[in-house]
C-alpha cells in the first residue's frame, strides 16, 4: 500500500470563503493530494451550546486579554476534524486551515512521516516561532523531524494520528472547553500524553497576504493593562518550563538520529 493511502487530508474552510478554498485546491491538486473540505464553524452563527464551550474567565487570566469569538470559530474547527478523523477509516490526518502556503517538498516529508509513524503523534508542518527544534530524524531530503524546546505557534499544518485525536478529545482534561487559542494548547505534549514534533524547516508556511477571519471588534485593545496580565505573564512561564522539561525529556527517550 503505498504511503499516503492510509492519511486522508483535511481543508477547514467557511462557507463565506470560496475564494480561500480555490487556492487551497489549486495548490493540492498541484502536489497530487486529494482532500475532503470541513465547514469551518462560523462565528457569526455560533448556537449557544458552542458558545458555551468558551471558559471566558481561564482564557483572560492565562491569555490576559478579551477572547474574540473568531477563536472560538477557530477552534471548535479543528475538533470537529479531529471527529470527523476519528469517523474515517485513516491512520493519519493532514489537517490544513486555507490560509497555508505548501511548499513542493511536502508529499515527500509525508511519507517520510507515514514511514516513521512510531517516532511522533503530532507533527507541526508550519510554524510561527522557532520552536528551538532539535532534530532526531531525517524523513525526507533537507528535512528532519524534530522535538521542540520553546514555544511554536500555529496551526495552519500539522499531522495527528488517531492516538492523538482520541487524546485531544476523549480524554480527561482535553481540549475542550477552550481556555487559550487552539494554536497554544494542542501542542502541549506532556498535558495530552503525547509525542509533539516540527518538521524542519518547515514544508508549510503561512501567506500574510491573505486577511485573517479571525478579527477583534472595533474599540479599545483586546490586552489588559499590564498589572492585569500578571497571571498570564505566571502561567507562560510555568507553561514554558513545563515544555522544556517535557521536550529535555522527550530527547532522552529518543534513538540516535537516522
Amino acid at each position: 500500500m503505498h504511503e499516503l493511502e492510509v492519511l486522508s487530508t483535511w481543508v477547514i474552510n467557511l462557507d463565506r470563503a470560496p475564494e480561500r478554498l480555490a487556492r487551497i485546491r489549486a495548490q493540492l491538486t498541484g502536489l497530487g493530494l486529494p482532500f475532503t473540505r470541513l465547514p469551518a464553524v462560523d462565528a457569526q452563527r455560533l448556537l449557544p451550546a458552542q458558545r458555551a464551550q468558551l471558559d471566558d474567565s481561564t482564557y483572560q487570566r492565562r491569555h490576559g486579554m478579551t477572547p474574540v469569538l473568531g477563536e472560538l470559530g477557530c477552534y471548535l474547527s479543528h475538533v470537529a476534524v479531529m471527529n470527523a478523523f476519528l469517523s474515517s477509516p485513516a491512520r493519519f490526518a493532514l489537517v490544513l486551515e486555507d490560509d497555508v502556503i505548501l511548499r513542493p517538498s511536502l508529499p515527500a516529508v509525508l511519507q517520510g512521516l507515514v514511514a516513521k509513524a512510531d517516532r511522533w503523534d503530532m507533527v507541526k508542518l508550519s510554524a510561527v516561532h522557532s520552536g528551538t527544534p532539535v532534530a532526531v530524524a531525517d524523513i525526507a531530503p533537507g528535512h528532519a523531524l524534530a522535538v521542540m524546546l520553546s514555544r511554536c505557534t500555529g496551526s495552519s499544518a500539522y499531522l495527528i494520528n488517531r492516538a492523538a485525536a482520541q487524546a485531544y478529545l476523549r480524554q480527561p482534561g482535553g481540549l475542550l472547553p477552550m481556555t487559550l487559542p487552539y494554536d497554544h494548547v494542542f501542542d502541549q505534549g506532556w498535558r495530552f500524553g503525547l509525542k509533539v514534533r516540527l518538521v524542519t524547516p518547515t514544508p508549510c508556511g503561512h501567506d500574510e497576504q491573505i486577511a485573517s477571519t479571525i478579527v477583534a471588534p472595533p474599540g479599545a485593545s483586546r490586552k489588559f493593562h499590564w498589572t492585569r496580565r500578571l497571571p498570564a505573564f505566571a502561567y507562560r512561564l510555568r507553561n514554558e518550563a513545563q515544555r522544556l522539561a517535557h521536550g529535555l525529556g522527550q530527547l532522552l527517550r529518543e534513538p540516535r538520529r537516522t
